[in-house]
């Protein structure tokens, strides 16, 4: 006799291999130019089967879009959990970020403010969100380990973080053929580090990053 399993219980794995599918297309070939017709032939299904958990593409990117965001956030939250101390952990958080930033101009985010830029506010509300609170608890655990100075304002500083690392990215502010993303970043988090340390705490930061200066062993 065979078992017979409701239909209803591998739409949600069906629907989380099309999200997967999906998002390695659009990641990868641009959301404007990759097709839904793509996407099933990639999945050796067919196109219907897509309409039936997505009702059009926007939703499809929607749903990519914010998966992609989530995976971000669990990457931040590990980095978080296992760092030593604040100073480092912002510059692994900003080490991970530059792995979704190597090319801006053709990233996912530019691409999202262009062609479906209310999906773009919302991702931008989203990042906002987990940005401060992240940057505001390391702040907190600066002032506690006595690495912050305890008279900076937390929201403040955190909001203030956020805007500048947006700020950084725009190309008409820093031209891409003066300043690679990888230098902006690296300045900037300097530039915001030594205005919140206390002296222990820029003795730190700057053990920290002639170490990262120095050349590997070998």
């Amino acid at each position: 006799m065979f078992l017979k399993f409701p239909v209803v219980h591998l739409q949600p794995i069906m629907r989380e291999n099309i999200i997967k599918r999906a998002t390695e297309l659009f990641l990868t070939l641009g959301f404007k130019s990759v097709t839904m017709d793509d996407i099933a032939n990639a999945l050796g299904i067919s196109k219907k089967t897509i309409y039936v958990h997505f009702e059009n593409k926007t939703k499809l990117i929607e749903a990519a879009t914010f998966s992609v965001l989530d995976d971000v956030c669990k990457g931040i939250d590990c980095i978080s959990d296992s760092s030593i101390n604040p100073i480092e952990e912002l510059y692994e958080i900003k080490k991970y970020a530059m792995i979704y930033l190597k090319n801006e101009q053709s990233s996912p985010q530019h691409q999202l403010k262009k062609y479906y830029p209310q999906i773009y506010q919302r991702l931008q509300v989203k990042q906002f969100e987990k940005m401060q609170a992240t940057v505001q608890e390391s702040i907190q655990k600066g002032i506690d380990t006595g690495l912050f100075r305890s008279t900076i304002d937390v929201d403040f500083i955190s909001r203030m973080y956020f805007n500048g690392m947006s700020g950084i990215r725009d190309g008409h502010i820093f031209p891409q053929d003066q300043f690679t993303i990888e230098y902006l970043m690296e300045s900037y988090l300097e530039y915001h580090l030594r205005a919140i340390t206390t002296d222990t705490g820029l003795s730190v930061l700057k053990k920290f990053i002639n170490h990262q200066l120095q050349p590997n062993d070998i």
